[in-house]
């Protein structure tokens, strides 16, 4: 596998093993497993109501279908379809000629099924390497696995890091067995042509609130690659003593509900997921209202760290700031330029290096362009929902039934029923979360998930999250075996366990 890698034998990490790095100014917050970045500094002073909240998700995926981002769309729910491959949904391609220049080691490319908001599911059915087609990582396991991920933000975790060490493509949350999950490759933002033996890989692995630098094994022009050890969020960083070159990224937004006037944000960012999930979410939650416009988002140079960048138009209009140095400080803090203009459009935008005036990226913003449709799609999808939400009580007690009782073949254990479930649930004390993490394989994102819902009663949320577990077990391990055999633990409650040793003895 290695021997596939580009310039596997030129860059060898250091041999001086693991390194522990406390957080620097973690300020009491905890690790996030979620799709986190730092507070907008026009946040909204007020919560959007749910069904706005899910709206605002549905109209973003719809609007960034077309963007060929290489990034895991965030998802509203939960979802048995196997999404078809596009080449907008492909990871994004370098247009950097000194990278083509570079061999690419080619995988068999697999598309995950999309689970939840922002996380994704594979489930890869033999020994191989496999690459997941909307975020560009790379798996190699031993036998057929499942392997569920999201991309988690550098706002979090990137102060674990000192200053002789910068992030070098999307930091990750990985859940599978590490006994099959060998090595994992993940994509980075940098153009390594000209610079491979001035840079040093590792990977950050943040473990019990502590950041370790872990070694990497090797490298290509779009991967570093990283052995097992555990699993918790890890991502690629990368030591250098001169200024890194990275594939880059423009996107820009339009400001809703201003007819007379155009108002755009032009963000400047690395191609890397965790940025550009970062910028959607300062945009969807500012207090003013965006819609993206749809340009081709990829530089068409490297942009080069230190070096200042300027937006400039051919038509007559207010932009600020007049440059923007591009450093990883900058793109974590999320900073953008503002366009302001009172004449319609067409106008051109271009981004320009500020001392040589090299194009770096262009667009023609024509007025089709800013038409918001998010007044016809949110009826669209209302009635959606209307349609969908009519399906025959019979059918869905049948679907329920299916879902529960289906099992291998005779003697296999059935499903858990919900009034089974709702006992177990009443029985739980505050301890519940704990032991949903701990002992039922559920993440910190979905229990943000269950607390964000529109249930408010606390034992509905904890049958909602039992009512999780049992439906992602496999067929035939959802019952009350299986069930007790995981919370036979001496930190959950004693009468959960009486209660499922009962209904053991009952069936």
């Amino acid at each position: 596998m290695v021997g596939d890698m580009a310039n596997s034998g030129e860059t060898k990490q250091a041999e001086d093993g693991n390194r522990d790095i406390p957080p620097s100014d973690l300020k009491g917050n905890e690790i996030n497993n979620g799709n986190t970045s730092s507070d907008s500094t026009e946040s909204s002073s007020g919560e959007s109501s749910d069904e706005e909240a899910e709206e605002e998700d549905e109209e973003e995926r719809e609007s960034e279908n077309g963007e060929g981002e290489s990034c895991a769309k965030e998802f509203s729910q939960e979802t048995d379809e196997e999404p078809k491959v596009t080449d907008s949904e492909n990871p994004l391609k370098h247009c950097c000629e000194k990278c083509q220049a570079l061999q690419r080691p080619q995988y068999e490319l697999v598309t995950p099924r999309k689970i939840s908001r922002g996380r994704l599911q594979l489930m890869l059915e033999d020994e191989g390497v496999y690459e997941c087609s909307l975020t560009g990582l790379v798996f190699e396991v031993s036998q057929k696995v499942q392997i569920r991920y999201c991309i988690l933000s550098w706002s979090k975790f990137g102060t674990y890091l000192d200053d002789s060490w910068k992030f070098a493509g999307p930091i990750f949350d990985v859940h599978c067995d590490p006994t099959i999950l060998k090595s994992i490759q993940f994509p980075h933002s940098l153009c390594l042509a000209d610079r491979d033996n001035e840079v040093k890989f590792s990977v950050l692995h943040v473990k019990n609130n502590q950041g370790l630098i872990e070694p990497s094994v090797d490298h290509s022009r779009n991967h570093i690659k990283w052995s097992v050890s555990s699993l918790s969020p890890v991502g690629p960083i990368v030591q250098t003593t001169k200024p890194t070159e990275h594939h880059g990224v423009v996107l820009v937004y339009k400001e809703v509900g201003q007819p007379d006037s155009y108002s755009f944000r032009v963000y400047l960012t690395s191609n890397n997921d965790s940025d550009i999930n970062d910028i959607r979410k300062e945009v969807r939650t500012s207090k003013k209202r965006y819609m993206k416009i749809e340009k081709p988002p990829i530089c068409q140079k490297l942009l080069e760290e230190n070096r200042k960048y300027r937006l400039i138009s051919d038509s007559e209009g207010d932009i600020t700031p007049e440059d923007i140095q591009f450093t990883l400080a900058v793109v974590k803090m999320k900073g953008y330029f503002e366009a302001f203009f009172e004449q319609r459009p067409p106008f051109k935008l271009s981004l320009m290096e500020a001392d040589s005036e090299q194009t770096v990226w262009s667009a023609t913003i024509r007025e089709r362009d800013c038409v918001d449709n998010s007044v016809e799609k949110t009826q669209k999808r209302r009635e959606n929902r209307k349609r969908s939400s009519s399906t025959s009580e019979e059918d869905q007690v049948i679907k329920r039934a299916r879902m529960i009782d289906e099992s291998d073949g005779p003697g296999a254990t059935k499903g858990m029923t919900d009034q089974q479930l709702m006992l177990v649930a009443k029985c739980m004390g505050k301890e519940w979360k704990a032991v949903a993490i701990s002992y039922l394989d559920l993440t910190k994102l979905d229990l943000e998930d269950l607390l964000e819902s529109k249930e408010q009663d606390l034992t509905m949320m904890k049958f909602n999250m039992l009512d999780l577990w049992r439906r992602r077990q496999p067929k035939g391990e959802a019952g009350v075996s299986y069930l007790l055999k995981k919370l036979c633990q001496d930190d959950v409650p004693n009468e959960v366990i009486h209660l499922l040793q009962d209904m053991l003895k009952n069936k």
